[in-house]
């Protein structure tokens, strides 16, 4: 089961399934996130939902160069978590389910190409107190506690074949 942050299921809501994937993109002590202020000014993992085909890995790159203009390397997949909530942009209630990884950043190739986002670098105990998802914050907890940094690998990678998002589903479902 996988676990969940946020808001509780409101019971007789329709929620549809949105995967994504978002990096928690360490260099020594500070970490590299999205500002996003297109509804309400917040800070936030870069990363986002995964296209119709497309694998976890590719959409977390993509979104890394739109929501903050930088390519990535990524070492490990932290775990992933579900939650409930309304995303006005799209006026959908949604089950997320977020699989996190940890990246180091390569190189920045230019601003973020999607408004409303703002790359901004912080330090881990700011981005503790600033992240605005429950789960982000829990997963940049785990890194900091166990010094996990992406030049220091501690688990192998995911396969390099790349899941699609109805594997994905499939596999989260019971």
């Amino acid at each position: 089961m996988l676990p969940r942050f946020g808001e509780p299921v409101e019971p007789g809501r329709r929620y549809r399934d949105r995967i994504g994937a978002y990096a928690v993109i360490r260099q020594g002590d500070d970490v590299l996130v999205t500002e996003q202020d297109a509804t309400s000014r917040e800070f936030q993992l870069p990363g986002g939902a995964l296209d119709p085909g497309e694998g976890a890995l590719r959409a977390l790159h993509r979104e890394c160069l739109e929501e903050i203009g930088w390519r990535i390397a990524v070492s490990r997949r932290l775990g992933a978590f579900q939650r409930f909530t309304y995303m006005p942009e799209y006026d959908l209630w949604a089950r997320k389910v977020c699989h996190i990884y940890l990246a180091r950043p390569v190189r920045r190739v230019g601003l973020p190409t999607e408004a409303g986002h703002t790359a901004v670098w912080m330090t881990i105990p700011a981005a503790l107190d600033l992240l605005a998802v429950e789960g982000d914050r829990h997963f940049l907890r785990q890194v900091a506690r166990l010094d996990l940094r992406p030049d220091r690998r501690t688990a192998p990678l995911p396969s390099p074949q790349p899941r699609r998002a109805n594997e994905l589903i499939s596999a989260l479902l019971p």
